[in-house]
């Protein structure tokens, strides 16, 4: 079963208030055009081009009296119906865009900083996916997300 793109955002620099769009173009080894991760070309880092999470985290930590807005814990992507931590070390489409999971994406302090004690420790192994964007292409709401391989 594939999951969807529920939620897309980006944020033009480190700490900026995240933005919410319809569709983005993600692009091929650099990450989302006007995203603060956006790479320049062939910088040899693109590890973390893109960042997914699931809505379930969100439902888990509001299970546990943590009730967080969409942009609180400042991914890419939100997504249901998919199981992320399946994808590290696999190929996914994510709408028409190829990608690989290299690896859960932790929170971090800052993240805890930003919103509220307990979030890490609510968070461990839901903090979400790193992927690097393996081709170029357009990642909309409602699109599609599965593994290829």
């Amino acid at each position: 079963m594939a999951g969807r793109v529920e939620s897309v955002t980006i944020a033009a620099e480190s700490g900026a208030r995240l933005e919410h769009m319809t569709a983005v173009v993600a692009v091929a080894g650099r990450g989302l055009e006007g995203d603060r991760n956006f790479k320049p070309a062939d910088s040899g880092n693109a590890r973390r081009n893109l960042t997914l999470i699931e809505r379930d985290a969100y439902q888990h930590l509001a299970s546990l009296g943590i009730n967080l807005a969409d942009d609180d814990l400042r991914r890419n992507l939100i997504v249901s119906d998919i199981k992320l931590n399946e994808l590290v070390g696999r190929r996914f489409r994510v709408g028409e865009v190829e990608c690989l999971g290299t690896e859960l994406c932790d929170p971090c302090r800052y993240i805890e900083r930003r919103t509220t004690d307990g979030v890490l420790k609510g968070l461990v192994e839901r903090g979400g996916l790193c992927a690097e964007i393996l081709t170029s292409g357009r990642i909309a709401i409602g699109d599609s997300v599965e593994a290829i391989d």
